[in-house]
């Protein structure tokens, strides 16, 4: 009885308030926002490679919780090059809509894609924070009535400045910011969900940091697990230099 009481109030609480729902792998998706190189060269909020490597560790998490994605782009061949490929490698079989507009809400093929995936909470990882994350962000919560959870770590914006206050302009909209690996981890939740530890594991490896680094310390000394190489290597002993 009071199980069922407190699971009723529970739901009317999130429906109250939907931002209360942790991020699932099956109430979210998400948007990659002109993530090319000549909208790279113009970040400065951040380093640009941990940039580039947190968008696609978020890319790669994306995948392993089958999170339907849309990839975007503006401009390609006549200014802002092509989507990185280590982004598009992690799906190869998408198609990348291309824009003329800095706002991707001003272009149908993207309103249907995010439409066809039918869940209301949008994570974004675009370039720039206060241009093309903004305008779509104010527009998607406006008129699609979507939820947005704009990934500060995985954009970036012209300067610390630029992107520090557009950030802040999202938020006091409605945006909820968030980070690449609190992504990650939402939608894992729980390390009894076996089915996808071990990929969510190499993901922080690769692209974590000090953590993935840690993971793999733990992993071989502690465990006592080979080493993630594509081969193993020999280790040769030290030996004293001769004293001439």
């Amino acid at each position: 009885m009071f199980s069922h009481v407190n699971q009723t109030f529970r739901m009317h609480k999130a429906m109250a308030n939907p931002k209360l729902e942790v991020l699932t792998p099956a109430n979210s998706q998400i948007i990659f926002i002109d993530q090319q190189p000549q909208m790279a060269f113009g970040v400065q909020s951040m380093d640009r490679q941990a940039l580039k490597n947190n968008v696609v560790g978020l890319a790669k998490a994306a995948k392993v919780f089958n999170i339907p994605t849309t990839i975007t782009s503006v401009e390609t061949e006549s200014f802002s090059g092509y989507t990185y490929p280590e982004l598009l490698d992690v799906f190869p079989d998408h198609k990348v809509l291309e824009r003329t507009s800095m706002n991707s809400w001003d272009d149908q093929k993207v309103r249907d894609s995010l439409a066809a995936a039918g869940r209301k909470k949008v994570v974004v990882a675009g370039l720039w924070t206060e241009v093309c994350n903004n305008t779509f962000s104010l527009c998607a919560m406006d008129e699609g009535d979507y939820e947005i959870y704009m990934v500060a770590d995985a954009s970036g914006g012209t300067s610390k400045e630029a992107h520090d206050f557009a950030m802040q302009r999202m938020i006091q909209a409605g945006v909820v910011p968030v980070t690449w690996q609190q992504v990650l981890l939402e939608w894992q939740r729980d390390w009894a969900h076996k089915e996808t530890y071990d990929a969510v594991m190499k993901i922080a490896k690769e692209h974590s940091g000090a953590y993935g680094m840690g993971v793999d310390y733990a992993y071989t000394m502690v465990h006592k697990a080979a080493q993630r190489t594509a081969q193993q290597h020999e280790i040769l002993a030290a030996v004293p230099a001769k004293v001439k």
